[in-house]
């Protein structure tokens, strides 16, 4: 459940707190079209490594750990079956080549989970939500998926809170062939169920107490404007993006095991 800390917004005086949303967005489709344009290791090591210093002046190394530490699962996962599959079919390929391209692949998740956990750890759903409304997304669709950010964490915590609360009460999780535990985790699916559906019914009356979509002529209590940082910002995202398609087209991106022949040779 950790991996879900890195979509709750962490209220943090800092200038990446203070840029645009739209900017800060805008940086975020870049890195993923960056990562998805490359297949060499040596670049997304460079991404991933970029990306530090927004983490260390946000002031959200904490949290940003925790989404790294929760997306390992699953870069194992991509791991495994990237070396595994590519071995099975690529066989006439060097081992550290494959083992290679299998560390790409499972960088290029890290990358990407790295981008968005940013995002949404220095962006509020308030901000986000005025983000997708000033760029003339439909109103009810910004709020379903500004509703579902602030959810998704909160669901998070809960599923761990009853999962505590199941163990204490001596359900075991982890012991059992795979059908015993997908049978194990019922009991925590059922409440987890029970309280989101108890919590959609309290929000939408909520919404009905307040009048929701009696009005299209709508106010908000904050106004989005570009400043110099986000200025900076963008231009800097737009010279990473025109530098990265220009090395992919003009520039061989040589393999880690060209650069140490000696390790491929053992």
């Amino acid at each position: 459940m950790s991996m879900f800390e890195g979509l709750k917004f962490r209220k943090v005086s800092s200038p990446i707190h203070d840029l645009d949303p739209r900017v800060k967005f805008f940086y975020v489709i870049a890195m993923f079209a960056v990562a998805v344009m490359y297949m060499e290791l040596l670049p997304l090591i460079v991404l991933f490594l970029i990306q530090v210093p927004l983490v260390t002046m946000a002031k959200v190394t904490k949290q940003w750990i925790k989404s790294m530490r929760g997306a390992a699962f699953f870069a194992s996962i991509i791991f495994f079956t990237n070396f595994i599959f590519s071995y099975l079919y690529q066989g006439q390929q060097a081992l550290p080549s494959i083992l290679e391209y299998s560390m790409a692949m499972t960088l290029r998740f890290i990358v990407l989970v790295e981008s968005f956990s940013i995002f949404f750890l220095t962006t509020s759903p308030d901000h986000l939500g005025l983000a997708l409304e000033k760029s003339h997304v439909p109103y009810e669709f910004c709020f379903a998926f500004t509703t579902a950010v602030r959810f998704v964490p909160v669901l998070a915590e809960e599923a761990q809170t009853i999962m505590d609360a199941q163990k204490a009460r001596g359900l075991e999780l982890e012991k059992g062939n795979i059908l015993k535990r997908v049978r194990n985790y019922i009991p925590i699916l059922i409440p987890l169920i029970v309280n989101a559906i108890r919590r959609s019914l309290e929000l939408a009356e909520a919404m009905e107490s307040r009048a929701w979509g009696a009005t299209k002529n709508r106010t908000n209590l904050y106004e989005l404007k570009l400043r110099r940082g986000d200025y900076i910002l963008a231009l800097l995202t737009v010279v990473m993006l025109v530098l990265a398609v220009y090395a992919r087209w003009h520039i061989p991106i040589p393999r880690i095991m060209e650069i140490f022949p000696w390790k491929a040779s053992r």
